[in-house]
């Protein structure tokens, strides 16, 4: 389990890499319900003129995946705009604002232009599953990052965690087990077992 301890650490390594473009760009990477997005929160209200980029903008449409048959598997490496997320990161490394696409959970789509780096932001923490792929075309994104965080966690505290997710999306106990089950678990496996080396693993395990 991470103590502030470790949070202290890490804010320490992180606020030390080195500014070799306009920004930096930090990686943390992890499998679904991993605590990604509120890691990279807590970090980015330490590091000063930082901010957090969610990957999740770049999912493709309901309606592309439902003419591709991937609508089941949302979330899978394949049913993101890996072109488009991999334009963003290049962008951010040179351009002043830069504006990006915002996933929303509650309607289940991305909204175009939605975020914001201003120009005097120097550190963007950049939060997804795959950013560090060892897998096709993700390749590109994995040679990008300034410094790389894993966050490693149990799988069956993951399933917990994720059932718990979609119970409070309205989801029955049967509709929930098989979204974890059918998709979510496996996208956590493939996160972990095509995994790029990264600079740090964080590990996160309630049982410690």
């Amino acid at each position: 389990m991470q103590t502030d301890r470790d949070r202290a650490a890490l804010l320490s390594r992180l606020s030390a890499v080195p500014i070799t473009h306009r920004r930096r760009l930090i990686a943390l990477a992890g499998p679904p319900a991993s605590g990604k997005s509120t890691l990279a929160h807590d970090l980015a209200q330490d590091i000063p003129d930082s901010c957090v980029v969610p990957m999740d903008g770049f999912h493709i449409d309901n309606a592309v995946l439902q003419d591709r048959q991937l609508l089941d598997r949302k979330g899978a490496p394949e049913t993101f705009d890996i072109a488009g997320f991999s334009h963003l990161l290049s962008r951010l490394r040179q351009e002043e604002e830069v504006l990006y696409p915002v996933f929303d959970r509650a309607r289940d789509c991305a909204i175009a232009g939605a975020g914001l780096v201003k120009a005097q932001t120097t550190t963007v923490i950049v939060e997804g599953n795959y950013l560090l792929l060892d897998h096709d075309d993700w390749r590109v994104v994995t040679t990008t990052w300034d410094f790389s965080v894993y966050l490693s966690v149990p799988f069956p505290v993951l399933r917990d965690r994720l059932m718990q997710r979609w119970h409070l999306h309205g989801l029955s106990p049967e509709q929930a087990r098989q979204k974890v089950d059918g998709n979510d678990l496996p996208n956590a496996v493939t996160t972990a077992e095509h995994l790029v080396a990264p600079d740090l693993i964080l590990r996160d395990d309630p049982a410690e």
